[in-house]
């Protein structure tokens, strides 16, 4: 099958965001890597503004918001459970991380927003992320809410039916990993390939700067 890709330009975000059907690997995106990935070295009248507030639902069944996770360093990333590739990949190179962070995990809190909220309930979604590690917190909300969210982020997500029934579709969607800092503010991201070593060295090095 060949690879379903898109680019686009947001408008708020300003930059280029991708999506792949998760059962595919993204290539040649070397432009898009590098505009969101750099150091947001943005002039004063192009500013880039990912994330922001969101309410969704964590596992035990109580609302958070964005700011129930103040004073942490967030990894977020958006994705569904019966992604057969990307995700899984992902989530397992965000277990590694926070293995060799070691007592500075403590530090971290790895999201998994859903972004397939249908079949994604909060039980679906605390079994698997659990099975990759307990400190990943999976989201879900009602489809207002993950909509909110994922604009916030400049996350994309499409659904493409595979068949007649209500839940015969697979997702194409963004796969970045976006790091926000303790005060909410987006600081960079990885591609979904990023290795948990190479993600665990780049917030070691954020976790060592001093608070402004």
């Amino acid at each position: 099958m060949q690879v379903r890709y898109k680019g686009y330009m947001n408008r708020r975000h300003g930059l280029v965001r991708h999506s792949v059907l998760c059962r595919q690997t993204l290539s040649n995106i070397v432009f898009a890597v590098a505009l969101i990935t750099s150091q947001l070295s943005w002039g004063a009248t192009s500013p880039v503004i990912i994330g922001g507030p969101f309410t969704l639902t964590a596992p035990d069944g109580t609302t958070v918001t964005d700011q129930t996770y103040r004073g942490k360093w967030l990894l977020v990333y958006f994705g569904y459970t019966l992604c057969p590739n990307t995700c899984p990949m992902t989530l397992n190179e965000i277990a590694t991380a926070l293995e060799k962070l070691g007592t500075d995990a403590a530090k971290v809190e790895p999201l998994f927003i859903t972004i397939d909220p249908q079949r994604d309930t909060r039980e679906v979604l605390e079994r698997y992320t659990q099975s990759f590690d307990p400190r990943i917190v999976g989201l879900t909300g009602s489809p207002q809410q993950i909509d909110a969210v994922t604009r916030e982020y400049g996350a994309y997500s499409a659904r493409h039916k595979t068949g007649p029934g209500p839940e015969d579709y697979v997702l194409d969607h963004s796969t970045y990993l976006y790091v926000m800092d303790p005060g909410g503010k987006f600081v960079r991201a990885f591609e979904a390939d990023t290795s948990g070593d190479r993600i665990a060295d780049a917030l070691r090095k954020l976790l060592a700067q001093p608070d402004e």
